[in-house]
């Protein structure tokens, strides 16, 4: 399948207003504000959904909002070449712990999908997924990077960090570009910016931590599996380290209309950003195309530091944008399904179930690797661990094994369960209760 401009930024959910408040101060500043518009439309899917349905969740409604949090620029990162798409320096909000947590760090990476041409990468880079020009310049932490203990309870006083996203490859690329106009450099350096930020904080205290979290959502739940390894060997054996990536295991699977469109993107992808450092030596020794070898149910092949993939089995964006991509489901009741699971028919529900047992396939495939934990429900949603409206920040939340998504999380990453390893997967949609009230329309 061609890639095209209306496609390949393949951008994921729209962040929460109170997020974006710096959006219309950038937007009225673009050049190519037409030529945008039309690009997130085209990627954007719904908001996550909230999953709702009946549980005894801990969770109480927020006590006060939360403080906006400032952006820090690496300026100092150019020198290293560790820059956006467009040239100008990386950034992170960092959100100092306390008492008990002063010692701890999280660290989430911004996703924002990927851009796999280099048209797609001129007009992302007139973003704030390609330039920290764009970035707001304060955000609100939510979700596991809430400070407020009663919606946050295991990580709520830690060092906590979101990490910009600018550079189009999950933190994964090391190339450079002419622009479509020839008159600018489009610089793919995701992996330089990933060392460059990881250095800076590792001088402000991570490297004395003693417990660590690496997590992100959708593009940067990719980026989490690409780099939790390299993560991991930052820090002395003794010291606690995980990983935790949110909607990120995307599949190399047929749409509906038998094109692989997802891989035509990351093959993209990995020609464009020269992404081979970051991807599993043993994956590319078995003589694996390098495209397939950008997949997590490549990827967690290789893990080696204890990694809770979270994930829904019937992922919102996914279905948008993997199982039936616009250029492939023109007709209006593809259209409905897309938008709202329950809008679907039996026809669809089984197609969306063969994508299901894809995504449960890839993941034991990896066999007796004790690495690997799982939660994969069966909400439509996508990234449910840090929006606003997500279930880790909802009243009450879906369940699997008897617990909600904080507890599962909290419970593993403190050896809290009886068992070591987590490995739950929900039903077939509809059976799950908990998943299936008051789901956000599109």
């Amino acid at each position: 399948m061609a890639t095209d401009e209306f496609r390949s930024p393949l951008l994921p959910p729209q962040r929460p207003r109170r997020v974006i408040r710096a959006a219309a101060a950038w937007a009225a500043a673009l050049s190519v504000a037409a030529t945008l518009a039309l690009l997130l439309v085209a990627g954007l899917g719904p908001l996550p959904s909230a999953c709702c349905g009946t549980s005894r969740s801990r969770h109480r409604p927020r006590s006060s909002p939360p403080d906006p949090v400032e952006l820090t620029l690496l300026a100092a990162a150019r020198d290293k070449g560790a820059v956006c798409l467009d040239g100008s320096p990386p950034g992170y909000h960092l959100q100092t712990g306390s008492g008990a947590g002063s010692r701890s760090w999280l660290i989430h990476l911004e996703g924002g999908g990927w851009c796999d041409t280099v048209r797609s990468c001129s007009s992302r880079r007139m973003t704030y997924f390609g330039s920290s020009k764009f970035m707001q310049r304060h955000i609100n932490f939510t979700g596991i990077l809430s400070k407020d203990p009663a919606l946050n309870p295991d990580f709520y006083s830690w060092n906590r960090v979101f990490v910009r996203y600018c550079d189009g490859a999950s933190f994964a690329g090391d190339s450079q570009h002419v622009d479509q106009d020839g008159n600018a450099t489009l610089f793919f350096r995701g992996r330089r910016i990933w060392e460059a930020v990881l250095d800076e904080l590792m001088q402000k205290g991570l490297a004395h931590s003693e417990q660590a979290l690496l997590t992100g959502c959708s593009a940067g739940g990719l980026a989490t599996l690409l780099h939790c390894n390299d993560f991991r060997a930052r820090f002395p054996p003794e010291v606690p380290v995980k990983c935790l990536p949110d909607a990120g295991f995307f599949l190399n699977v047929e749409d509906i209309s038998g094109q692989r469109s997802m891989r035509s993107v990351y093959s993209g992808v990995v020609r464009l950003q020269n992404v081979t450092e970051v991807l599993p030596k043993g994956c590319l020794l078995a003589k694996k195309d390098p495209t397939e070898c950008f997949f997590p149910g490549e990827v967690i092949k290789s893990i080696r530091t204890p990694t809770f993939i979270l994930n829904s089995a019937y992922d919102s964006w996914q279905v948008q944008n993997v199982v039936a991509p616009d250029i492939s489901s023109p007709d209006e009741p593809w259209r409905r399904c897309r938008a709202d699971i329950r809008s679907c028919n039996s026809s669809q529900i089984q197609v969306l179930n063969g994508f299901r047992k894809a995504m449960v396939d890839d993941l034991k495939a990896v066999g007796d690797n004790n690495n690997c934990s799982w939660f994969i429900d069966s909400c439509f949603s996508h990234c449910q661990s840090w929006f606003d409206n997500s279930p880790w920040n909802t009243p009450v939340a879906p369940r699997l094994g008897n617990k909600t998504l904080v507890e599962a999380v909290g419970d593993w990453y403190f050896g809290r369960s009886q068992r070591q390893v987590v490995r739950e997967i929900g039903c077939e949609y509809p059976c799950n209760p908990t998943c299936n009230s008051h789901q956000l329309p599109a």
